[in-house]
Parts: structure tokens; C-alpha cells; sequence
């Protein structure tokens, strides 16, 4: 069963994703953070257990203390996360929001709603 990290600071947002595996009994231990520093604590928890990284993480592109683009390029150049696939996601269908998530390292740029289905056939190719 995949691990997916979800990192938003909307509690709607968060909610609606978890209701969403639920509701389609998708089958994805999903782990859902406000803050990117507290996702991030987690993540070097998990990796000091022994414990892989999750398979992917997922961003919001805009939260007010940390934006997802710095979660992404501090992941990015640690060793501990190489294997973990990255994305940012945000409501903005921006060239120039895109433009820096994939600079910052990201894999993939998602539009919100999210869609956690397409995110999984995503995460087999």
C-alpha cells in the first residue's frame, strides 16, 4: 500500500482529500499535515525509525509560514528523500506557478480539487 504525505495549510482541504480516499475506499495510508515544518519533522522521524520515505508527498504551493516550493527544495537536496516522488498543488493553473514548483524539484504540479485516484495511477507509471 502506497504512503502519500499531504502538506496544506487549508483544514478543508485536508479534510476533503481524506473524506475522498474514504468515500472511493482508496487504499493509500494517507498522512495529512498544516505546516510544512511539522511535515517535515515527521518525515526525519519516520527516516531515523528506519521506516522508508512515503512514496510521495504533496504540497500546497501557497501556505503563510512556508510555501510548498521550500518543502520541496529542502527534500529535494537531502539524500534521506531522493527516492520520494514530489508535487505541488494549488488552485492556480499559472505557466509561472508551474514553471517553479519543477524548478524547486517537484515531479509533478497538481490543480486542486485533487484527485487522489489519478494521483495513485500517477505514482504506477
Amino acid at each position: 500500500m502506497p504512503t502519500i504525505v499531504y502538506v496544506d495549510d487549508s483544514r478543508d482541504d485536508l479534510f476533503y482529500l481524506d473524506y475522498i480516499r474514504k468515500k472511493q475506499h482508496i487504499d493509500v495510508d494517507l498522512f495529512c499535515f498544516s505546516t510544512a515544518e511539522t511535515a517535515l519533522e515527521a518525515l526525519k522521524q519516520r527516516v531515523t525509525e528506519g521506516w522508508a520515505p512515503p512514496e510521495l508527498l504533496v504540497a500546497d504551493l501557497y501556505m503563510p509560514l512556508d510555501s510548498g516550493i521550500s518543502l520541496v527544495s529542502t527534500l529535494r537536496s537531502d539524500d534521506r528523500f531522493r527516492t520520494m516522488r514530489l508535487a505541488v498543488c494549488s488552485g492556480s493553473d499559472a505557466d509561472e506557478d508551474r514553471m517553479r514548483a519543477f524548478e524547486a524539484g517537484a515531479d509533478f504540479y497538481l490543480e486542486k480539487p485533487l484527485d487522489l485516484a489519478a494521483i495513485l495511477l500517477n505514482l504506477e507509471v
